[in-house]
């Protein structure tokens, strides 16, 4: 069995203001490097990550490539909303919202 390293660590992509709830969480948005998941499992783990974002919080996933079909299987599981933050050539950046 082949044990990969899996980057999953939080930053704030174009936010000026952190969070001010004072509940003491984090307000950062979560971001799954995808890039070094094996392609067979690739969609499992986005979707399993999507699956732990509330409604109205949101998900960056780095890519290789525009991640198109995944954001249309992604669709069908909940509302989202989908916002570029990086469009290629090496890399895609993208945040996903989930509406409900």
């Amino acid at each position: 069995m082949v044990q990969q390293d899996v980057q999953l660590h939080t930053s704030q992509p174009g936010r000026a203001e952190g969070h001010t709830c004072g509940c003491a969480h984090d307000d950062a948005d979560p971001v799954l490097d995808v890039r070094p998941i094996p392609h067979a499992i690739r969609h499992g783990a986005v979707f399993g990550a999507f699956g732990a974002t509330p409604p109205g919080s949101s998900l960056v996933i780095v890519a290789p490539h525009d991640p198109l079909p995944l954001l249309a299987q992604l669709r069908e599981l909940a509302p989202i909303e989908v916002g570029y933050l990086e469009r290629g050539p090496e890399e895609w950046h993208v945040r996903i919202t989930r509406l409900g």
